[in-house]
């Protein structure tokens, strides 16, 4: 098992739904598309829900000592933050940053990360990655949530984004 495989979670703000806009929705998933097509990462799973985010990965080889989270949540941030300047600028208020080096932040410090250690662990995150929507009843079957890469795994449809586990295992 590739002991580099990561589960990884980022939460907004005060868990507050920052990602409900469909529009900060492709945000995430832009940056998730930078990072593969720069060949930085693969991405086994992932689900973006309102307040968070959950993402199997790994890092590629040239990438293994860089802060692919880092860039991550930097990039996101930052155009979640031009969006709303652009559009909804009364909503910025609620990131407004204590620290003296931002003005506003947008994700919880610390994001939760785990190196996966075998198989079936990596298989129940992906199978709780899936039915995160289900349990928070925005769908009824895993597969009918856009924002996540079951239809991937659980219908064979294809998903530029994610790399099958078992190529990698």
């Amino acid at each position: 098992m590739q002991s580099n495989i990561e589960f990884f979670t980022a939460t907004c703000l005060n868990w507050q739904n920052l990602l409900s806009p469909e529009k900060h929705k492709e945000i995430v998933l832009s940056s998730l598309k930078f990072l593969v097509d720069e060949n930085r990462i693969w991405i086994y799973g992932y689900v973006i829900m309102p307040n968070h985010v959950h993402i199997l990965w790994r890092k590629q080889d040239l990438w293994i000592d860089k802060s692919i989270q880092q860039q991550f949540l930097k990039f996101t941030a930052q155009q979640i933050k031009f969006n709303l300047i652009a559009n909804f600028p009364n909503e910025l208020e609620k990131y407004k940053s204590s620290q003296a080096d931002r003005n506003y932040h947008f994700w919880e410090r610390r994001p939760y990360s785990a190196t996966m250690n075998s198989r079936r662990v990596l298989e129940q995150k992906l199978d709780y990655i899936h039915y995160n929507p289900v349990k928070k009843e925005f769908c009824t079957l895993p597969e009918d949530y856009i924002y996540s890469s079951a239809k991937y795994y659980l219908l064979g449809q294809e998903n530029k984004l994610v790399t099958h586990y078992m190529e990698h295992i």
